[in-house]
Parts: C-alpha cells; structure tokens; sequence
C-alpha cells in the first residue's frame, strides 16, 4: 500500500469516534456514510455513498490504504442487510489492496463462558444474528487467508462513553442518574458483565489500522476492563453523582421507552447477555500493543460529563 488515505465507513458514535482518533495522530481522514455527515471537523473529507452498492463502495474508498468498517443497521435490518453489506465493503479492500478493519461483536461466541471469553473462545452462536456475524467474520478471515487483502477483526463488548445513546448502558441510564430518576437496566444486573469504552474501541482500531502485517488475519478483543457486575457499575456512577440511584430492571426484552417493540423483538434473541456472565477478555491486545483500557471510574465520569453537555444542548 503506498496510500496514507483512512477511510472510516459509518458516522455512528464508533465510526465518529475513530476519525476523531485519527485526526488525534495527525492520519488523512475520510469519513463516508449514507446520510449527509454534518459538522465533520477541519481536515476531513466527507463523502455521501451507499457502501452496500458495491460501486459506490469501491468509488467511496478510491485511495484507501485503510478501511475501517464500522457501519450498522437497525437490529430489525441486520440479517437483510448487514452481509451485502460485509461483502461489499470486502470486495472494495479488495480492488484497492487496502487493510480492512472490521468492528466486530461478541454475539459469534454465543451463549460462551462468562468466566472468561478470549479470542480462543468457540464460536457457538445460537442466535440468528449471532450466526450471521459468524459466517461473515469467517468469510473475511477466508479472504485475508486467501491473499485477497489484509482484513483484521475488533471485537468490543457493549459500549459505553461519549456519543453512545442506544446501548443498556446509554441514554436510558446516564441522564435518568444525572437527575436522580429511576434508570434502566437489563436482566440480573449482579453477574458480571463487560462494557468497552468507546474511545477505548476508537483508539484501538486505529491501532489495528497501523499496525505491521503481523497482526491482521485474526480477531482482537479491544481493550476493555475486566467485567464488573452493572449493579457495581450503578453504585459507581452513584458515588460520582452524589445521588441516589434507583433502578427499573427489566427481567425480559420488554419494550420500554428508546427499546420499542419492534427493537425488543429482534434483541430478544440476544438477551441471553444479561443472564449469564459475560466476561470479555483483552489481555492479547494489551500485551501485544501496549494499550490498556481507560480505568472505569475515569470513564464514566467522562461519560457523565459528555452527557450533562449534551442534555444542555437539547
């Protein structure tokens, strides 16, 4: 690759995240999404495209010596879409010879141990979208093994941090603990649980992005804390506020304010996450590229912080 183009697809809170961190290393950035990409910093190229149209994904990232596929869809739309979508973007790395780093999930490892979920973790997905994220993980390892191009995976647990709105631990938990209202949670909040912070995610993608050859061709787990039960996480939060937490548990996928009904229904198959520990992991990347997770205390009172200024500016 003789290219230092960057090419970030998706301008969701990841993706927004990761050409922030880019810009931080001084890297030549383009941003592409398929609605319009307002207020895009000083120095970043934005172009409009829809990357599931293979075309305009390959004109999008004409240049690219690194792709960063971070682009998502509603849950009700992501067994449509998400694999034209992959393949897509694939073959676009492909023509242009450009690294692909792909922003992954846990749901390929299905129901796993919680006591410890590593990169050497089977995966053993029982849901639908779990196992649609498994074949397309497999197809861009095939395609990396195959010398098609390089092509290196991030998996992230559930995120938390600035600009996260729609996550259990997002819009329906920090503005409610801000104003001392009940906030939402999801299953047995006593078990252990993972939660990655998103600058966290942003910055190691980056570093994936950067990297020598050696280290694409796999899964990452990206640099998260170990898991700590959500209800330690709420007595956190608690303490940093200086008042009093209350919370509403939904013990199933019921539809409750931002999680209507036809979320709760695609996310049903995916609740099992609150009922089991889920214990993710990152040891491998911590030690292969000297990044360690923002300490939870510290991410959370960044998160608290972004949040009272973004309510403010409602």
């Amino acid at each position: 690759m003789t290219s230092d183009l960057h090419v970030v697809l998706g301008a969701g809170p990841a993706g927004t995240t990761t050409v922030d961190e880019l810009l931080t290393r001084g890297l030549r950035v383009r941003h592409v999404n398929r609605s319009p990409i307002k207020n895009a910093p000083a120095g970043v190229e934005v172009v409009q495209a829809d990357v599931a149209n293979p075309d305009q994904a390959i004109a999008a990232t004409e240049g690219a010596a690194t792709i960063y596929h971070a682009v998502n869809v509603p849950y009700h739309l992501q067994l449509d879409l998400m694999p034209g979508i992959a393949n897509s973007v694939l073959a676009a790395a492909t023509h242009h010879e450009a690294r692909l780093v792909v922003l992954d999930t846990l749901y390929p490892y299905g129901e796993a141990d919680g006591e410890a979920i590593t990169e050497n973790t089977p995966w053993a997905a029982t849901s639908r979208k779990g196992r649609m994220r498994a074949a397309l993980d497999k197809t861009y390892l095939e395609a990396h093994r195959a010398g098609e191009t390089q092509v290196v995976l991030g998996r992230s647990a559930d995120f938390y941090g600035p600009r996260v709105l729609l996550s259990t631990l997002g819009a329906t938990f920090f503005p409610a603990a801000l104003a001392g209202e009940p906030a939402l949670a999801f299953g047995d909040i006593t078990l252990p649980h993972s939660y990655t912070y998103l600058p966290d995610v942003a910055r190691a993608l980056v570093d994936l992005g950067t990297a020598t050859e050696e280290a694409t061709g796999r899964a990452w787990h990206l640099p998260t804390v170990p898991a700590t039960s959500t209800k330690q996480i709420h007595e956190l939060v608690e303490h940093l506020t200086g008042k009093p937490l209350t919370t509403k548990v939904l013990q199933g996928p019921t539809p409750t304010g931002p999680f209507d009904a036809q979320f709760m229904n695609e996310y049903a198959e995916l609740f099992y996450q609150h009922e089991i520990p889920q214990n993710m992991v990152s040891k491998n990347f911590e030690t292969h590229f000297n990044r360690h997770p923002t300490p939870l205390k510290e991410g959370l009172q960044t998160t608290l912080n972004w949040y009272k200024t973004h309510l403010r500016n409602q």
